[in-house]
Formats: structure tokens, C-alpha cells, sequence
């Protein structure tokens, strides 16, 4: 599965930030691991540093924030990310420095040479090329959007990109989600509770998720 948020500029595509778990896979940035970055050379990868990170499950939401803040800030002008899953305040908090998210399972043998082309073929594309959609607000915190479009056609834009930012912010009360069917990363957050909602049929071949947010 993969999210993107902004694009990163092609000089940043030499690297590769991966979070590891103990057995070399990624791992959930909830798991202590190992930040790797990886640098391309005559056709290979190879770890131009790493640094060892232990989440601290009482530390709440400001020491997850303390954590997000130094990973950034060791990846230096690396804005490629890849984790085994990466929602909420992590994926803000690396959307805000402009970083590419990816979440992948496995080892990165496996997957760096693929995030490096997709990467490189959206970044020769453009950022101008596809206007994602964005919340509308409709009332005091209620937002409105339609991501039929881009599940329809074929931009290459994912539900995740255009979603994931404004949730992770958590600012508002409610946000009504017209689609072609529901996102399955967005089932799974519902069926585990990290999204509180409902689903709705409009009858008219469309969807309507309504996600709760903060009241006000």
C-alpha cells in the first residue's frame, strides 16, 4: 500500500529513509526500530547511516510528535519515507516536512528499486499536473469532498494522498466522504476503531462515509 503526500524535487531521489524492526522488515513506527538511509550508487543500495528509535507508549501524543521531529530531522535531505504503517500524528508530522510516505511490508530488497521509479516518474510528472481535491467546509467543523474522480479515473492519485493529511490533523467534527466504494485502508481503520463512522448508499452508484472527528 502506498500514500503520497507532496512530492519530493528530483535532487532528493538518490535516498531512501526505511523503518526497520528487529528481523530487518518494516516495522510500525508504535515498534522500536531502526531508522536506515539508503543511498543508490552504480545500481545498488547501500546504508549511508541508521539510528535506533524506542517509542515510548506513555509518552502520548508530544513525544510521538519529539520522535517524528528527530527522525526528520536525521533523514537531512532525504523526503522519502517508508513504513510498515504510518497514520495519524506520524504521517502529519511528516507530511509537514514535505516527505513522500510509503507503507510497505518486508524487507527493502524488495522494494526500494520500485518506490525509486514510481517516485521518479510522479516527480517527472509534476506537481501541477492532477488538482487534488480538498474539504470543503460546510459548517462550524463539518467538511465535505468527493473523491469519485480520482477512484474513477486514472491520475495515478490515490484516496490515501488526498485523505490522510486533512484526518491526521484531526480538525474537525465530521467529514462527508462521497465515492465509487470505500477505501479498503479506510475499512480497516474503521473496523479497528482508529476511525469512528458510518457508511451510507445514496442509491445512485455513489457512497457516502461519514467520519466523526473532535466536536466543538
Amino acid at each position: 500500500m502506498v500514500s503520497t503526500c507532496n512530492k519530493t524535487n528530483l535532487q532528493h531521489l538518490a535516498s531512501i529513509a526505511v523503518y526497520l524492526g528487529k528481523h530487518g522488515e518494516t516495522a510500525s513506527l508504535s515498534d522500536p526500530g531502526q531508522l536506515m538511509v539508503y543511498g543508490k550508487s552504480r545500481g545498488g543500495w547501500t546504508v549511508g547511516r541508521e539510528k535506533g528509535f524506542y517509542p515510548v507508549a506513555g509518552a502520548g501524543m508530544g513525544g510521538l510528535r519529539r520522535m517524528m521531529r528527530e527522525m526528520v530531522e536525521f533523514m537531512g535531505e532525504c523526503r522519502i519515507f517508508v513504513g510498515h504503517t504510518v497514520t495519524g500524528i506520524a504521517y502529519f508530522e511528516l507530511e509537514k516536512a514535505k516527505c513522500t510516505v510509503w507503507e510497505m511490508q518486508g524487507k527493502p530488497d524488495n522494494f526500494l528499486d520500485y518506490v525509486m521509479e514510481r517516485e521518479e516518474k510522479e516527480s517527472k510528472l509534476g506537481k501541477g499536473t492532477f488538482m487534488l481535491p480538498v474539504p470543503v467546509e460546510v459548517g462550524r467543523g463539518r467538511y465535505r469532498i468527493s473523491i469519485k474522480e480520482i477512484q474513477d479515473g486514472d491520475s495515478g492519485v490515490t484516496s490515501k494522498q488526498v485523505l490522510r493529511p486533512f484526518l491526521g490533523r484531526g480538525e474537525f467534527c465530521e467529514l462527508e466522504i462521497t465515492c465509487s466504494h470505500v477505501p479498503p485502508w479506510l475499512e480497516a481503520e474503521f473496523a479497528t476503531g482508529l476511525l469512528k463512522g458510518e457508511v451510507l448508499s445514496t442509491g445512485r452508484g455513489e457512497i457516502k462515509l461519514v467520519i466523526k472527528g473532535t466536536p466543538y
